[in-house]
């Protein structure tokens, strides 16, 4: 009797070492996003996160039947968070790419939007199209791979700035330091709202944009309940609303609004 007890501890023990933790056990999830960012993810007068990652986060994991906690990060600490175990899931208009496939995995996309290009007034007429950015200065946030897939993609030989963030970029789009801001036209459309900020949308559609949560590696069990949530939130309609609620007047087309193709949970 003995040995079977100690034989079933240590069939328990491997059992549990092999299992990975999966955000389907909590009861809370710690939910990580940036704040900079114009109808997207910011904080209201009254402190309070909103636009359309938040929504989307509360809905979603009210679909799991979980809580929610939020992690207000910067761009660059969007794989961090995860590997070092302080979120569970980062909600920061992160697009899915092989490097960072590398190190976390990816639920959704739970929508897919294009890169464009905003341009001062003046320069409308020079910078109509991502090869039109050849030798102009371009914002990169830091942590993006925005201005890397139009380098490195494109092939267009464009000169990166860094930037600890997009209010940095729109002070330098101001003051002539850098000629163009790229990245995803929903983000542009939020910054094009900032009181005192007068910027051209070119209007270039170019590099899709699989807008995705970031999930820790090995999560199947999480990121496939993500999924199944992200096409009841398409199915009921809810997609569609919340679409129309923080883009409806932006100018972005939103004319096919359907169930994204998942990048599939690895």
């Amino acid at each position: 009797m003995r040995r079977l007890l100690i034989c079933l501890m240590l069939l328990l023990t491997a059992c549990g070492a092999a299992r990975r933790e999966s955000l389907v056990d909590d009861d809370e999830l710690v939910v990580a996003i940036r704040s900079d960012v114009p109808l997207i993810s910011f904080k209201g007068q009254d402190g309070a996160y909103d636009g359309f990652n938040i929504d989307v986060a509360e809905d979603l994991v009210s679909r799991l039947g979980k809580r929610i906690r939020w992690l207000e990060i910067k761009a660059g600490d969007q794989l961090t968070v995860l590997t070092d175990g302080r979120a569970d899931l980062v909600f920061a208009h992160m697009s899915v790419t092989p490097e960072r496939k590398k190190v976390i995995d990816f639920a959704g996309p739970y929508h897919v939007d294009f890169q464009d290009i905003a341009v001062r007034p003046a320069d409308k007429g020079a910078i109509r199209d991502v090869r039109d950015l050849k030798g102009r200065r371009i914002c990169w946030v830091r942590g993006t791979n925005i201005a890397q897939r139009i380098v490195d993609e494109r092939r267009v030989e464009a000169i990166v700035v860094p930037a600890p963030d997009y209010n940095v970029c729109l002070e330098m789009i101001k003051d002539g330091r850098i000629d163009a801001i790229s990245t995803n036209s929903q983000i542009l459309a939020g910054l094009l709202t900032r009181p005192g900020v007068d910027l051209h949308l070119v209007g270039a559609t170019f590099n899709e944009q699989r807008t995705s949560i970031g999930v820790r590696k090995g999560d199947v069990e999480g990121c496939e309940e993500l999924n199944r949530a992200i096409t009841q939130m398409y199915q009921d309609g809810t997609a569609h609303m919340l679409l129309d609620k923080w883009f409806g007047r932006s100018g972005i087309d939103l004319s096919v609004i359907s169930v994204p193709q998942f990048e599939g949970c690895s």
